[in-house]
C-alpha cells in the first residue's frame, strides 16, 4: 500500500467520523424550580400585605400578572375567605420584569427570572380579620413548563378598636353525595367521602386501577442509572474522536515521530525508551484531564446545567465557535505568548527524570494549542451545555487519550513510523473541514440566544439558509472547487474519497433547501429552530387529540384494542405547540398517532371547574383541586412522578406504562423510535 492510499484512507475515514452525530433522551422527573415563601405585614390598622416571595432557579422564569387570554398561566390570586377585610386594588408584581413578543402566541409576554415579589393589599374592616385564599402561578423553562401551580396563605389578626364586630359569614351547605358529578372526582367509593389521600401508594383512585401510581416502573424504562452511564460515554467518544482530529493537524502530527524517535535514542535500551514514551503519553492525559477538572470546579453543577439555556453564554459560545472556525480558515492563527512554550522547553532540558519528561508534555500543548485550541474548545462548549457536571472532565479524558495512543503505540512497535503518512497538505484540509463544522454548530448556539430574547435574527428558514450555504461550500472545497489560504496551490486534484464526501456535503444542501418552505428536514430537526419560527410554510398536517379525559380515553382504547399516547399539556405551555409543530406534523408520526394509539391530550392548565373541590393529601399537605387542570395535573404527579409539560408516556389499557417517558425533544427520529417501543411491547 503507498503513501497515496494510505493517506485517502485516513481521510476517508476522518471525514465520515464527521458526519455521525450522537443523541440522547431526557428522562422524566419532578421539577420544583421556584421555591415561595408566604407573609403578612400589617401596614397600619386599617391595612395589611399579603406577600409571596419567590425565589427562581436558573433557567427558569415566573410570569408576570394580568397577560393577555390565550396565553401562558398569569400570575393571580383568588381569596376564598375574607372575614373582616377586603382586597384594594390588583395583585401587584415588583422584581425585573423582562418583556418580549412571542410570535407563537402572538402577543407580549411579561416574566421574571432569579427572583419575584407578589403583593396583594387588603383593608382591614372589622375589630378582627382572617384571609385565605392561594396564589396561583406558570413557570417555564426552554425545554418545559409546569403547570398552574398554587401557593395558599391563611392569615388573621386585629384591625382597629373602633371597628365593627366581624360577622361571621353563613356556610354553603354541601351538595348531597349524590348529586355530585362522579366523573370528576379521582376516587369514587360509596363508602368514602369526597376527600381524597396519597398516603397509600397504592390506593385505589378510580373505577378501576387506572391512577394506580407506576413511578416505579417508569423509572425502570426509562434507565436512569443507564442514561447516565450512556452521557458520559457520548462525552467520552467526542473528546475521544477531538482527539484523534487534533492528531492529524499539523501542529501535532509531525512531532509524533520525533518525539518518539528521541525517546528510543536517548535511552540506554529498549525497553527504557518505551517506557519513557508511555510515562510521556501518561503526562499528556493527566494534563489534559486536569483542564477539565479545573473547569468543572470552576463552572460547578448549577453552573453548567444553566449554560445550555443562559442566553448571554450561548451568544459567547457562538462567537468563540466562530473565532475559532475563523482560525482553522487561516485568516490568523491563536497563539499562546512564545515565551511560554521556551520556558517550559528550557526547564524540561535542564531537569531530568519524570519531571522532565512531563514537563515535555506541557511543550506539546502549549506549541500546538494553535490547533488543539480550537478543538478543546468546541469540545467544551458542547460538554458544558449537556448537563453533566463530570462532563469537561470525561471529555477531556477521552481527547487526551486519543492524543496520548500514537505515542505509546509508534514506541511499542517503532516499524509503523516508516508506514505512517508523511505531513502535507492533507493535514491542512483537515483543519479547513473543522472550520466549516464549527461554523454551522456556532448558529445553533445563537439559535438558543435568539429564541431566549425573541429577536426573530435566525428563524428557521434563515438557519436553514445558512446551513445550505455553509455545507454548500464545504462541499465544494472538498471537491477542489475552492481553496483557502494555507492549502497547497500545486495539488490539480482531490481525492477520490473526498469529492465523494463532498458529494454527499453537497447533497445534504441540496436536502435541506425544501425546509425553507416548510418541509419537515428530520435530519436537522435537533438543531434548527422550531416549526413555529417559520414565516412561509406551506405545509400542514396538524394532529389532535380524539379525548381529552383520562377515563374516557383509556375507556375508548380498550373497546378497540390499541395502546394509549398520554400528552399532558397546557393551553400556555409554548413548547407543547413546538412539539405539536415541529414533530407531530411529520407524515410518519402523524400516521402512527392516528392509526395505531389512541391520543389522549390532558390540559393542566384547563380552568373549568370542577363540579366539587377534591381535597387531597400530597406529601404531607393537603392541597385542593379545584379545575380540570388542577385534577389533570394531580395524575401526572401521583402516577408517573413528574410535573413538566409537555410530557408522553405510552400506556396499556391497564394504564401501565409500555416504554419510556419522552419530553421535549424535537428529534423526529427519536420520538418515531419511543412510539414504535410502545406498540411493540403492547402487542407482546
Amino acid at each position: 500500500m503507498n503513501l497515496y492510499s494510505k493517506m485517502t484512507k485516513i481521510r476517508f475515514v476522518l471525514f465520515a467520523i464527521l458526519f455521525v452525530v450522537f443523541g440522547f433522551s431526557a428522562s422524566a422527573q419532578m421539577q420544583n424550580p421556584v421555591h415561595f415563601s408566604v407573609q403578612q405585614k400589617q401596614i397600619s390598622p386599617t391595612e395589611v400585605d399579603i406577600i409571596f416571595f419567590a425565589k427562581i432557579d436558573n433557567g427558569w422564569h415566573v410570569y408576570s400578572t394580568d397577560l393577555p387570554g390565550g396565553g401562558p398561566t398569569s400570575a393571580t390570586i383568588t381569596t376564598e375567605t375574607a372575614e373582616g377585610a377586603k382586597a384594594v386594588g390588583k395583585l401587584k408584581a415588583r422584581g425585573n420584569e423582562i418583556s418580549m413578543f412571542d410570535k407563537l402566541f402572538e402577543m407580549k409576554l411579561r416574566y421574571f427570572e432569579n427572583s419575584v415579589t407578589f403583593v396583594q393589599r387588603y383593608k382591614i374592616t372589622g375589630k378582627t380579620y382572617k384571609l385565605k385564599g392561594y396564589l396561583e402561578y406558570g413557570a417555564c423553562n426552554d425545554q418545559s413548563c409546569l403547570p398552574p401551580t398554587s401557593v395558599e396563605f391563611d392569615y388573621s389578626g386585629k384591625g382597629s378598636d373602633t371597628a365593627p364586630e366581624v360577622q361571621e359569614a353563613p356556610k354553603e351547605q354541601p351538595k348531597d353525595w349524590d348529586e355530585v358529578d362522579k366523573s370528576n372526582l379521582v376516587a369514587i367509593k360509596d363508602s368514602v367521602k369526597p376527600v381524597l389521600t396519597t398516603t397509600d401508594s397504592a390506593a385505589v383512585v378510580a373505577q378501576n386501577d387506572l391512577w394506580k401510581p407506576v413511578v416505579k416502573e417508569l423509572q425502570v424504562l426509562n434507565g436512569a442509572d443507564a442514561d447516565n452511564g450512556s452521557s458520559w460515554l457520548y462525552i467520552f467518544a467526542m473528546g475521544f474522536v477531538g482527539g484523534l482530529l487534533a492528531l492529524l493537524t499539523p501542529c501535532v502530527w509531525p512531532i509524533i515521530p520525533m518525539t518518539v524517535s528521541f525517546f528510543l535514542k536517548r535511552s540506554q535500551s529498549k525497553a527504557k525508551g518505551i517506557k519513557d514514551a508511555i510515562t510521556y503519553g501518561v503526562s499528556i492525559i493527566v494534563i489534559y484531564l486536569t483542564l477539565g477538572l479545573a473547569i468543572t470546579g470552576a463552572f460547578g453543577a448549577s453552573s453548567l446545567n444553566a449554560l445550555s439555556t443562559n442566553a448571554v453564554f450561548n451568544i459567547f459560545f457562538c462567537l468563540l465557535l466562530i473565532v475559532f472556525a475563523l482560525s482553522f480558515f487561516g485568516w490568523f492563527e491563536i497563539r499562546l505568548p512564545d515565551k511560554w512554550g521556551n520556558a517550559v522547553d528550557s526547564k524540561a532540558s535542564s531537569t531530568s527524570g519524570i519531571l522532565s519528561i512531563f514537563l515535555m508534555a506541557f511543550t506539546l500543548a502549549l506549541v500546538s494549542f494553535s490547533c488543539t485550541g480550537p478543538i478543546i474548545g468546541f469540545l467544551l462548549v458542547q460538554v458544558s451545555t449537556s448537563g453533566s457536571i463530570a462532563g469537561p472532565a470525561v471529555g477531556m479524558f477521552g481527547f487526551a487519550i486519543a492524543l496520548a495512543l500514537p505515542f505509546t503505540l509508534f514506541a511499542l512497535f517503532p516499524a509503523w513510523l516508516k508506514q505512517a503518512p508523511k505531513s502535507g497538505s492533507w493535514m491542512n484540509t483537515i483543519k479547513v473541514v473543522l472550520g466549516f463544522i464549527e461554523l454551522a454548530f456556532a448558529l445553533k448556539f445563537f439559535s438558543v440566544a435568539d429564541l431566549a430574547y425573541g429577536w426573530h435574527l435566525l428563524d428557521r428558514e434563515v438557519f436553514l439558509a445558512l446551513w445550505i450555504t455553509i455545507f454548500g461550500l464545504l462541499g465544494l472545497y472538498l471537491i477542489g472547487r475552492l481553496k483557502f489560504p494555507g492549502d497547497d496551490p500545486d495539488t490539480k486534484a482531490m481525492p477520490v474519497p473526498s469529492i465523494m464526501l463532498g458529494m454527499v456535503s453537497i447533497a445534504f444542501a441540496i436536502y435541506m433547501v425544501p425546509g425553507l418552505w416548510g418541509a419537515p428536514c428530520k435530519a436537522v430537526s435537533a438543531f434548527a429552530p422550531p416549526m413555529s419560527t417559520q414565516d412561509f410554510n406551506l405545509y400542514h398536517n396538524e394532529v389532535r387529540a380524539a379525548y381529552s379525559d383520562y377515563e374516557e380515553g383509556m375507556a375508548a382504547a380498550a373497546s378497540q384494542g390499541k395502546p394509549v399516547l398520554i400528552d399532558f399539556t397546557g393551553f400556555g405551555c409554548v413548547n407543547c405547540r413546538k412539539m405539536e409543530a415541529a414533530v407531530w406534523t411529520d407524515p410518519q408520526v402523524a400516521n402512527k398517532l392516528s392509526k395505531d394509539y389512541v391520543l389522549i391530550s390532558l390540559y393542566v392548565d384547563d380552568k373549568k371547574p370542577l363540579a366539587q373541590p377534591i381535597e387531597i393529601e400530597e406529601n404531607g399537605q393537603k392541597r385542593t383541586l379545584r379545575t380540570i387542570g388542577d385534577k389533570w395535573s394531580y395524575l401526572q404527579r401521583s402516577k408517573f412522578g413528574a410535573n413538566a409539560q409537555p410530557f408522553y408516556v405510552t400506556l396499556d389499557n391497564q394504564g401501565n406504562p409500555l416504554s419510556r417517558s419522552y419530553s421535549y425533544d424535537e428529534n423526529i427520529e427519536r420520538y418515531m423510535d419511543f412510539l414504535q417501543e410502545g406498540l411493540k411491547n403492547y402487542r407482546k
